[in-house]
């Protein structure tokens, strides 16, 4: 059967009527038990951190260079950062700070000292080792759902204020997380648009190995350009827009797939769900504001709220 334009705005209202049936139904009881055995393994991988930053720094090779060495050892250097990232203020109260926790480290810390951190190679290196090593004790499922948010560089602005979240006062990420695990596998930075950032994190989990077997996103993404990334093997779960006119070949694969069973399509998109839910909690629990006014370390702040989320996510599952 040809997918023509009427079949593919005779499914998109089938689509609307389901998810107006969707809304109505009442959410399972949460298993509360089995979220503090899940817990538990939060505490185990937060007590191994040390662990895993020395393996980490131990796959970098440094080679000597002229000037003054750095303050303290890779390994020193990136917990700091962990810590002052994870404590979310500003360098000035990080000082502060630091004249109590400073001897965690072993080592002076001024404003400064923190500020630079966001930009040592070394230690962009060893956190990018150490993302890889969490999700390699993961097993990672291949189905991904991806979104981007907006973050701002002011304490004024926000979402509420504005909602659309675009101008030269926000930047912007997109991550991709796995459906099975909860674990984000592709990050993505930009300062651009939404749509750079989601292509550096498709790029980012293509280096990695990540297959990807299937994959949700939201209408924004809703192009021939975005289909044409994914093969025939990716079950790819877009909504069209309604305006969509030429179906073509990519399209219609999408099409045929809502054909055979529309209920079951419209639940595996709305597993994206899980990304959304994931800004959120990131942006709840790591801050909202990045502090920092240089490309690069803006970068090194967003991708380090990512390494976090992967430290404390917890995934149930629930259906």
């Amino acid at each position: 059967m040809k997918i023509t334009r009427h079949i593919a705005h005779q499914m998109l209202e089938v689509l609307d009527d389901l998810r107006e049936d969707m809304k109505g139904r009442k959410p399972e009881n949460y298993p509360y038990a089995e979220w503090e055995k899940r817990r538990e393994k939060v505490k185990e991988r937060l007590g191994r951190l040390p662990e895993y930053v020395e393996k980490a720094a131990s796959m970098i090779t440094i080679a000597k260079t002229a000037g003054n060495p750095k303050e303290g050892t890779l390994v020193q250097r990136t917990m700091l950062f962990l810590f002052a990232r994870l404590m979310d203020k500003s360098n000035r109260d990080m000082e502060d700070v630091m004249w109590l926790f400073g001897p965690m480290f072993g080592m002076d810390v001024s404003y400064k000292t923190v500020e630079r951190l966001y930009s040592d190679p070394d230690v962009r290196l060893v956190l990018h080792n150490l993302f890889v090593l969490l999700l390699m004790d993961e097993d990672v499922s291949g189905d991904l759902a991806g979104d981007g948010t907006g973050y701002t560089l002011t304490v004024s602005r926000h979402y509420r204020s504005d909602p659309k979240k675009r101008g030269k006062a926000y930047r912007y990420s997109f991550r991709l997380i796995d459906i099975m695990t909860g674990m984000y596998v592709g990050v993505g930075y930009s300062a651009k648009s939404e749509m750079q950032a989601f292509h550096r994190a498709i790029e980012m989990a293509g280096s990695m190995g990540i297959a990807i077997d299937s994959i949700r996103l939201d209408k924004y993404f809703s192009s021939r350009k975005v289909l044409k990334l994914f093969g025939e093997k990716t079950a790819v779960y877009l909504i069209p827009k309604k305006n969509i006119s030429n179906i073509g070949l990519l399209w219609s694969r999408v099409i045929r797939r809502m054909l055979d069973s529309p209920l079951k399509y419209l639940c595996e998109y709305f597993k994206r769900n899980l990304s959304e839910g994931g800004h959120s909690s990131d942006k709840r629990r790591f801050g909202w504001i990045i502090r920092q006014r240089k490309d690069d370390r803006q970068e090194m702040a967003m991708f380090s709220t990512a390494l976090f989320h992967n430290l404390f996510f917890i995934r149930m599952n629930l259906r």
